[in-house]
């Protein structure tokens, strides 16, 4: 796997104004979790190119997953309760948050989200013009 000298700033999604993103991006917090993948795919026809941000995000449910797009900045948040009823012999597994902060071109807009087998795929593609 190959890792930029910048891998703890948030990932800049975008086709073009990239370098304006890592400059808004820079002082954002990272702590690698949840493990991510974004991926780059062909749309429908010529500039329709779309991303795929996939998140390893195993043990949340779909009301556990909060996914909000505005102002150029895509914020996907986890929260799970801790269930304190309940007495572990050992607890090995953790009740933890998330929250991951993507940079997107103003073009780009939420086209579809699933949540199967403990991975959050985000769709985004480019906004059609009006």
């Amino acid at each position: 796997m190959a890792r930029g000298s910048n891998s703890h700033i948030p990932f800049v999604l975008a086709f073009s104004e990239i370098e304006r993103g890592f400059s808004r991006a820079a002082n954002a917090p990272f702590d690698g979790y949840p493990p991510f993948n974004v991926e780059r795919f062909s749309g429908d026809g010529p500039g329709t190119a779309r991303l795929r941000i996939t998140l390893a995000v195993a043990g949340f449910s779909v009301d556990q997953i909060e996914i909000v797009h505005g102002r150029e900045q895509l914020v996907i948040r986890g929260r799970q309760q801790d269930e304190r009823e309940r007495f572990h012999l050992h607890r090995g597994i953790a009740t933890r948050q998330f929250q991951r902060v993507f940079i997107l071109a103003e073009a780009m807009q939420v086209a579809l989200a699933t949540l199967d087998r403990g991975l959050l795929s985000v769709e985004l593609a480019p906004r059609e013009a009006e």
